[in-house]
């Protein structure tokens, strides 16, 4: 009989066991759901800040900068 309870007590360890492990697989995978949509979200942010038309506005009205005309422009030949 005590080899029956002593049995009986190991299963119903083995599958407490086995529940609480799918639910930190579980809890673990939303985290990593979570992780992928920060990354696409963030990326998105990355390329909308390094666009060439924030850029040039950001040069104009922050920094006053401008186009060079033809006259100010020198080019400088590697030798």
């Amino acid at each position: 009989m005590s080899i029956f309870i002593v049995e009986l007590f190991f299963y119903t360890w083995c599958r407490v066991q086995n529940v609480r492990v799918g639910y930190e697989i579980s809890k673990k995978r939303d985290k990593h759901q979570n992780l992928l949509t920060l990354q696409n979200n963030l990326e998105v942010e990355l390329a909308r800040l390094r666009s060439p038309e924030r850029l040039s506005e950001i040069a104009k009205h922050r920094f006053n900068l401008t186009i060079p005309t033809p006259e100010q422009i020198i080019v400088v030949y590697e030798k």
